[in-house]
């Protein structure tokens, strides 16, 4: 570029721009007044999560006991402004349910939202949406097997708005209305739900439960329940099993958000400090405990074992040393030998990554302690056996482990997993001031479910640096040895072919004597990029300029003389958070079709493949103590390499993504190791209708486009390393680079950095590009359709209706408008076959608009649904589309579409990935900019008018391509053990 274009540039950016995006924006704190907020019950100073613990009170939190059993716990919090998120936990599940009730917990859930007290019958959903919450994601509830937990995320908080809320969920949760007629319309939905989940992954999680949990309640106590259970249920029984758990001493309310916390404190009195419930109490069932098998050897108590063949799913070995889950004193001295144990396991799982590497015949292998609901204290041990030879990894992973139990690990390894955790705990203390509201709440709910207190983050980083002198080697080869000792060893090996192995088989190779592996303890010396050689010759910028006024004064565009740009955008409401973007090339669309196959395997290998002299085991050395990303992925249009990182390890994650570029490395091994794992994951594809759609509707949304589809296993081996190298060393070289580093910066810092890395490339060659991808064709007449097929269960199918739209960054204003008429579309899928028929659980649909090809986008909608009602979708499809472009939508369901968007971008703009994620490209892509500042009125702004006459436009007068999903030979049979 001239220095006369980059002149005119300097002249025309900011007035494309000088207008910033809409202030929607407000402040919203709600305060407390003393004439409304008066709480009529004393909060003790020993508040009830922390008592008999010495970890330090949390004083952010207020927390409170009502007399009739109900708990709290308030917050304030204003990340992100105006919200306030609302959980309401019981402290009961599915292990709570007899024989005969089992699913009814869940059931309830269901039942809670179709109608209560201060809901009518299907009133919720609309309520919800009119007041900016998105169904499924800022309101939702979950069953899990000793919670069942309700959560609001309610946005644009404020006193009239949060006291209905609150009103109407306390009346959800202690008066639903659990009538025949309602019963009727949910248990559909809850049987529309059972069968979607069925499939290979939750047969072999209910196999693997039955394995590992045998002889207690969690054994067969999935929240999902029995098909039996739930047609037998009756408004009596599903009532009974409400008043016997949903009682107030059950109960724990929490509330975070941007209000005073005396305001939410007397929120809670005013709506459940009257909640009384007759009778007594009941206690909870007794859950069990692993039991040693008789005649057991306490040294090695293998106990159950089983083999799941799963056709099609990929091999996997795991077995867990168990031991009974005790109710803890949850106190300083208990978390630092769980601290111990986090470095313990940390040691182990790098030697077993290191294993793997080095040409182990395992894919991976993790170790993980796990205390899993409430019923025992696990360390389980998972591997991928590259072939249908699992004896072996199974040799060499207990090999590994082996040799942690019988040496104490080098200072070398203690430090290094040490420098991890403190990294992780610096970064805990730097983020705590804008952690999300409902991850705070959900840190109160997990905490009640474990039976655990809470700290705060300063607590965590202080504790685990007062106590380094404590991590020993000597320390860990204790906890290693504890955290693999237990009542009962428990196994399962999964397999796609029948007669590999049996039951018996799989307990002798757990009971035979273990060689010690001794190879652990390569060379752990602490690498530094001083070290390494520089990128090329630094260069500062040729140009550099704000973007604009106002909310883009932070936010500058530079270029260097290489033809390098970029943009920095220093923002200190995230502290100690920085994300670097780097966009190059052409992406998919850069590559012959006869490249294809390389697609998928560089967005998993290439950047494990190495730079410069940086191969896997120095990158993680280089990683010791720091905060570092390497991530990547492939667009349509463009590459991304993505690195979450924080100031002082800037410098370092520039340098490793500009090596990436200037001086790739092409080691083999992680090549082939990510080969094997895509062979061996191609059959699981092929398992439910929602896998075959992941496999293949890419490609036939995109006419075919090999570029677009997953590579099958003999293209897969058709692959080399050297046609790996050839590929991807041109995909590195070309286009033009664009680098993004938004977050908590230094201006100057970074520029220096950008200078030394990004500044001191090449000239980059223009990007060579393969046929663009084209936009599927429709299909002839209304009737014809694509018939796809799985090998999955006989009353499973999915169905899919996609129209053509377009693509292409000009187009930006058009793209949010078509956002909002798929979400009608959505919302009218979603209140006729979920909340009316019963038919699908999560019936949907979605646009999609690429902002790098002109060309390709789609709105899309989709449901899964038993296989004699595929057409019934077709048919409502059509009657939707009808509707829509025939009279558009009504204002009210207009505005439950629009005010979730707009309060999405309100709780959004103040992340700096908001910004990064608006403006990326923008350097090279004028339009990018020219449009940001309609953001909020291209979706605030839009009409029932517009939205029938895109709907006429983009649905009714272009033909659609139907797809089906249908089961292959009648489905399968349950797994044989």
């Amino acid at each position: 570029m001239t220095v006369f274009l980059r002149s005119l540039r300097a002249l025309i950016l900011p007035a494309l721009i000088l207008l910033p995006v809409p202030a929607m924006a407000q402040m919203c704190t709600i305060p407390a007044d003393p004439a409304q907020d008066a709480t009529q019950y004393d909060r003790p100073d020993d508040p009830w999560i922390y008592r008999g613990t010495d970890i330090p009170v949390d004083r952010n939190w207020l927390f409170g006991e009502l007399p009739n059993g109900v708990r709290y716990a308030v917050r304030r919090n204003g990340a992100p402004p105006c919200q306030v998120s609302i959980r309401v936990a019981i402290d009961a599940g599915a292990i709570n349910e007899t024989e005969s009730e089992r699913g009814f917990a869940h059931l309830i859930e269901h039942l809670t939202f179709r109608q209560s007290r201060n809901f009518a019958s299907g009133e919720a959903i609309g309520y919800f949406q009119r007041l900016g919450t998105s169904f499924g994601i800022d309101t939702n509830a979950q069953t899990s097997p000793t919670q069942t937990i309700y959560q609001i995320d309610l946005p644009g908080a404020d006193r009239p708005k949060l006291g209905d809320v609150m009103l109407r969920v306390a009346g959800m949760v202690r008066e639903p209305a659990l009538s025949a007629e309602n019963l009727a319309a949910d248990l559909p939905i809850v049987l529309a739900e059972r069968r979607e989940r069925q499939g290979p992954d939750q047969r072999i999680a209910q196999a693997t439960q039955e394995v590992l949990y045998a002889g207690q309640l969690l054994a067969d106590r999935s929240p999902i329940g029995t098909v039996e259970a739930l047609e037998a249920a009756t408004p009596a029984s599903v009532r009974a099993f409400h008043d016997r758990w949903y009682r107030p001493e059950n109960t724990v309310v929490v509330l975070v958000g941007d209000a005073d916390p005396q305001f939410l404190a007397a929120l809670v009195e005013q709506t459940f400090a009257d909640w009384q419930v007759a009778g007594p109490a009941t206690p909870a069932p007794d859950f069990g405990d692993p039991q040693m098998p008789e005649g057991a050897d306490p040294a090695n108590p293998v106990g159950e074992t089983a083999v799941v063949v799963e056709p099609g799913q990929a091999r996997g070995v795991i077995y867990a040393v168990m031991r009974p889950w005790e109710e803890i004193t949850d106190n300083l001295e208990y978390n630092r030998g769980l601290l111990i144990d986090a470095v313990a396991q940390a040691i182990i799982n790098r030697r077993l990554e290191e294993r793997a590497r080095a040409g182990a015949s395992y894919l991976f292998a993790q170790v993980q302690q796990q205390d899993v609901s409430r019923s025992a204290d696990s360390t389980f041990v998972s591997f991928a056996p590259l072939t249908a030879d699992w004896e072996t990894p199974l040799a060499e992973v207990r090999g590994v482990i082996a040799a942690a139990l019988a040496s104490p690990p080098t200072e070398d390894e203690i430090e290094r997993a040490v420098a991890g955790l403190d990294v992780t705990f610096v970064d805990m203390v730097a983020q705590s001031r804008i952690q999300a509201t409902n991850q705070l709440a959900d840190t109160i709910v997990n905490a009640v479910n474990i039976r655990e207190a809470v700290a705060s983050p300063e607590t965590f980083l202080e504790v685990f640096r007062g106590m380094r002198d404590r991590i020993t080697p000597q320390a860990l080869l204790e906890h290693s040895r504890k955290l693999f000792t237990g009542q009962v060893v428990r196994g399962l090996y999964l397999t796609p072919e029948a007669g590999e192995a049996t039951a018996g088989q799989l307990r002798a190779a757990l009971l035979a004597p273990v060689a010690v592996d001794a190879s652990a303890g390569q060379d752990l010396t602490p690498i530094s990029i001083a070290t390494l050689p520089p990128i090329g010759q630094a260069a500062g910028p040729v140009f550099r300029q704000a973007l604009g006024t106002g909310l883009f004064s932070t936010t500058e565009q530079l270029e260097f003389a290489n033809g390098v740009r970029a943009m920095i955008r220093d923002s200190d409401n995230e502290p100690g958070r920085v994300t670097v973007q780097v966009r190059f090339g052409r992406g998919r669309a850069a590559f012959s079709e006869a490249e294809a196959p390389y697609i998928d395997l560089g967005e998993r290998a290439l950047m494990a493949s190495g730079m410069g002299e940086l191969g896997q085991n120095e990158l993680d050395r280089l990683g010791a103590g720091r905060k570092l990303g390497l991530g990547f992925s492939v667009g349509d249009g463009v590459f991304t390499f993505t690195g979450d990182t924080r100031a002082e390890d800037l410098a370092d994650q520039l340098y490793l993504f500009a090596a990436k570029l200037a001086m790739p490395r092409w080691d083999v091994a992680p090549v082939e190791r990510v080969k094997a794992s895509m062979v061996l994951g191609y059959d699981a594809l092929d398992g439910d209708p929602t896998s075959v759609l992941n496999r293949d509707l890419e490609a036939l949304l995109h006419g075919n486009d090999p570029r677009f589809a997953t590579p099958d296993p003999a293209t897969i081996r058709g692959t080399t390393a050297s046609g790996f190298r050839e590929v991807w060393l041109r995909m590195l070289q070309q286009g033009p680079v664009e680098v993004s580093v938004f977050g908590d910066i230094d201006p100057e810092a970074t520029i220096t950095a950008l200078s030394a890395t990004f500044g001191a490339l090449p000239p980059r060659h223009d990007a060579a590009t393969g046929p663009q991808p084209e936009p599927f064709r429709a299909m002839e007449t209304g009737g014809d359709r694509v018939v796809l097929t799985h090998a999955g269960d006989a009353n499973q199918a999915a169905a899919v209706v996609a129209w053509p739209t377009g693509g292409g960054s000009a187009g930006l204003p058009l793209a949010r408008k078509l956002d909002l008429l798929a979400q009608l579309v959505s919302n009218r899928l979603l209140e006729r076959l979920r909340e009316a028929d019963g038919a699908s659980y999560t019936p949907f649909a979605a646009s999609d608009w690429p902002r790098d090809n002109d060309s390709g986008g789609y709105i899309m909608a989709l449901v899964q649904m038993q296989t004699g009602a595929v057409d019934t979708f077709f048919t409502l499809v059509d009657q939707i589309v009808a509707d829509l472009a025939a009279n558009g939508p009504s204002a009210d369901e207009l505005a439950r579409v629009v005010e979730p968007v707009r309060q999405n971008i309100l709780r959004a703009e103040p992340s700096h990935g908001f910004w990064l994620g608006q403006l990326q490209g923008g350097t090279f892509d004028d339009e990018r900019l020219r449009h940001l500042p309609t953001l909020g009125t291209d979706y605030l702004g839009t009409t029932p008018e517009e939205i029938r006459m895109l709907a006429q436009r983009f649905l009714a007068d272009r033909q659609a391509r139907r797809i089906v999903v249908l089961p292959r030979g009648g489905g399968v049979e349950a797994p044989s053990r």
